[in-house]
C-alpha cells in the first residue's frame, strides 16, 4: 500500500510511505529556498518526477481546516496529476500526526505520547475558529490509540470559554482543558517576541536563557493554567506572540551590553514552561503506571527542557522525536493512515538521512582524503561537509554540516560570524560514541544520535573543548559510531587526543539547510567559510571570496 501525504502550513513537506517504509520525503523549504515555506508544490513535483506507480491514498494536512480555496486548489491538482480523490486529513488531526510519528519511531510497545505544540488544529463553532490544540496526551500501544488529555487555548471570545469547552467535550472522551488565551508554548513566545524574534524562533530564546543567573521568578501559571494578567498583547489578534512587562523594552538587538534583562525573561519562560510539561508528564505517568514516554511537537526540540525531564524522572524511559516540529507532519500522517488501514505501525526509521536528494555531477576542486580535512581543522580552518542525502529534521548531523576545532576558545564567536548569527547562540558538538561518558554526565544514556538533549559537561571538558560548552556548562551533543564522520573524528582524535568537533548546520542565518552542491558553494561566496568538502567525490573546494 502506497500512501502520499503533504502538509500545507509552515515547514511544509511531502512524504510517501510504501508498504510501511518511507519511499520519498522532501521538506519544501529545501527546494524552494524559502525558509519555512508553507506550500509544497515543488516537493510534490519532485515526487511526481521521481516516484512511479499506483498511489492508494493521498492525504491533505493542514492545522487550520478553514482554507477552502487552498483545499480546492490542491484537490484539483491531486485529481489532475495523480488521478486520485484527495482525502482531507486535517480536522483535529494535527496532534494525531505528531503522535503517530513519535510513537512509531520510539520502538516502545506501550507508551504515553506528549504533544507540546505551538498551534495545533483549529476548533470551530458555527464556522468560526474559537480554540486551537496546544498540548495533547495519548496512551498508545501496538493495537490502539487513546486520547487521555487535550488542552486548547482560546482564540474566540474569552467570555464564552465554558461554551467552547462543552463543545470540545462533544468530540473527545477524555480530560479537556480550555481556560486561557495562552498555552505552554505561547507563554514561551512571550520572551521570543520580547527579543524581536519571530514566534517560530524559540531556539534563540533557549540559548539566551542560559546567560541569566536568576533563580526565583514570579509564577506564570496557576494550577497549570497560564496567568493571562502577566501578559499584554493578544495572540488572537495575530500579533505573532505575546509580551510581558512593558512593550517599550521590546528589541531586536540583544547586545552584550543590554542582555541581562532579556536573558532573565528568557530564563523565566524556560523555567516555568519546562516545569509545566514536567507536571503534565508526572501526572499521567502516576495515573497510568506507564514509564515509556515520547515527546514531540515544536517544544520537543527544547534540549534544555528534555534534560530537565530526565533528571527529574530518572525512572522514566524517554524518547525525543528528532523531527518533532511540523516538518514531520506529513510523515506522521502516512504512519497514522497506515495504522488505520492495516492495524500495523510502519518500520522504525534507522537514521535521519532520508530526505530526497538527486545525485549531482562532481564539481571542480582538489582531490583530498578525510585525513587531509582533519589537518585543515587542526590548522583552525572551517570546513563545510556535504554528503549524500540531507538530514530530514531541523538539525545538521553530519551530511550538511560546518565543522570547526572546538579546542579554540573563540570558536563560538568565529563560527557565529561565519553564519551571521546572534552572538549569544551556542554550538553543538559531535563526539566518538565510545568517549561520550568520559566527557559528559550522560544521564544513563549510552548514545545521543540526534542532538535532542543537552548534557552537562564534566569538570575537565570545558578546558579541553571551550568552543562547544555553553555558558551554563552544557552542550547539545551528538554521538557517532559509524560512517565518514566517525572516521574523521577518529583521525582528529589520533592526531590531537580530542574526540570531538564543533558541528553546526551548513547554511547561513535565516536560510534553510543547503540541498545542492551549488547552494553550498554559494555559502563560500557569501561568507567567511574556508572550505567545502564533498565526501563521496573526495573533492575540496576552497573559499571563493
Amino acid at each position: 500500500m502506497r500512501i502520499l501525504a503533504f502538509s500545507v502550513a509552515h515547514d511544509s513537506s511531502v512524504c510517501c510511505l510504501n508498504n510501511g517504509e518511507i519511499e520519498f520525503f522532501c521538506k519544501e523549504e529545501r527546494v524552494s529556498r524559502k525558509k519555512r515555506d508553507q506550500v509544497p508544490f515543488k516537493s510534490l513535483e519532485l515526487f511526481k518526477e521521481n516516484v512511479k506507480g499506483k498511489i492508494d491514498h493521498v492525504l491533505y494536512c493542514t492545522p487550520s481546516n478553514s482554507q477552502k480555496d487552498s483545499e480546492n486548489i490542491f484537490s484539483i491538482y491531486v485529481k489532475k496529476i495523480f488521478n486520485k480523490h484527495m482525502e482531507n486529513y486535517s480536522e483535529l488531526r494535527h496532534h494525531d500526526c505528531h503522535m503517530a510519528l513519535a510513537y512509531s519511531n520510539s520502538g516502545f510497545d506501550e507508551a504515553l505520547v506528549f504533544v507540546i505544540d505551538r498551534n495545533g488544529s483549529s476548533f470551530f463553532i458555527d464556522g468560526f475558529e474559537v480554540a486551537r490544540e496546544c498540548e495533547s496526551v495519548y496512551k498508545v500501544n501496538r493495537d490502539s490509540i487513546k486520547e487521555i488529555q487535550k488542552n486548547f487555548f482560546i482564540t474566540g471570545p474569552t467570555n464564552q470559554k465554558h461554551i467552547i469547552k462543552e463543545n470540545i467535550k462533544n468530540y473527545y472522551n477524555c480530560e479537556i482543558v480550555c481556560d486561557s488565551e495562552f498555552s505552554i508554548v505561547k507563554v514561551y513566545e512571550a520572551a521570543t517576541s520580547l527579543i524581536g524574534q519571530k514566534p517560530l524562533e524559540n531556539g534563540k530564546t533557549m540559548g539566551l536563557s542560559s546567560y541569566s543567573d536568576k533563580d526565583n521568578f514570579p509564577k506564570l501559571f496557576l494550577d497549570n493554567i497560564p496567568v493571562s494578567e502577566k501578559f499584554t498583547g493578544s495572540v488572537a489578534l495575530g500579533l505573532g506572540g505575546t509580551f510581558f512587562d512593558s512593550l517599550d523594552k521590546l528589541t531586536n538587538n540583544v547586545s552584550e551590553n543590554n542582555y541581562h534583562y532579556y536573558a532573565d525573561k528568557a530564563k523565566h519562560v524556560q523555567t516555568e514552561t519546562q516545569k509545566e510539561v514536567l507536571d503534565l508528564i508526572k501526572k499521567h505517568v502516576e495515573k497510568t503506571g506507564i514509564k515509556n514516554v515520547c515527546i514531540v511537537g515544536g517544544y520537543g526540540l527544547n534540549v534544555v527542557a528534555n534534560n530537565y525531564y530526565i533528571k527529574n524522572l530518572p525512572e522514566v524511559n524517554f524518547y525525543f522525536e528528532p523531527t518533532a516540529d511540523d516538518t514531520g507532519i506529513s510523515i506522521g500522517a502516512t504512519f497514522l493512515k497506515n495504522f488505520e488501514e492495516t492495524n500495523n505501525w510502519p518500520h522504525i526509521l534507522q537514521n535521519n538521512f532520508y530526505h530526497f536528494y538527486k545525485p549531482e555531477e562532481k564539481l571542480e576542486g582538489i582531490t583530498k582524503e578525510l585525513d587531509d580535512i582533519t589537518d585543515l581543522l587542526i590548522k583552525g580552518k572551517s570546513v563545510g561537509i556535504f554528503e549524500g542525502n540531507p538530514e530530514a529534521g531541523p538539525r545538521a548531523l553530519g551530511h550538511r554540516s560546518i565543522l570547526f576545532d572546538p579546542r579554540n576558545k573563540d570558536a563560538k564567536n568565529l563560527v557565529n560570524k561565519i553564519k551571521k548569527r546572534e552572538w549569544y547562540r551556542p554550538f553543538a558538538g559531535i563526539i566518538l560514541e565510545e568517549y561520550f561518558e568520559d566527557y559528559f554526565h550522560t544521564l544513563g544514556y549510552k548514545k545521543s544520535e540526534y542532538m535532542t538533549i543537552n548534557f552537562d559537561a564534566k569538570t575537565h571538558t570545558k578546558d579541553i573543548v571551550p568552543g562547544i560548552i555553553h555558558v551554563d556548562n552544557t552542550c547539545r551533543i551528538q554521538t557517532v559510531n559509524s560512517g565518514s564522520l566517525y572516521e574523521l573524528l577518529k583521525d582528529f582524535y589520533n592526531k590531537t587526543g580530542c574526540p570531538m568537533l564543533l558541528n553546526t548546520s551548513l547554511n547561513l542565518a535565516g536560510q534553510p539547510l543547503v540541498q545542492t552542491k551549488n547552494e553550498s558553494i554559494e555559502i563560500l561566496k557569501t561568507s567567511n567559510l574556508d572550505y567545502i568538502y564533498f565526501v563521496e567525490d573526495k573533492i575540496l573546494v576552497e573559499e571563493l571570496l
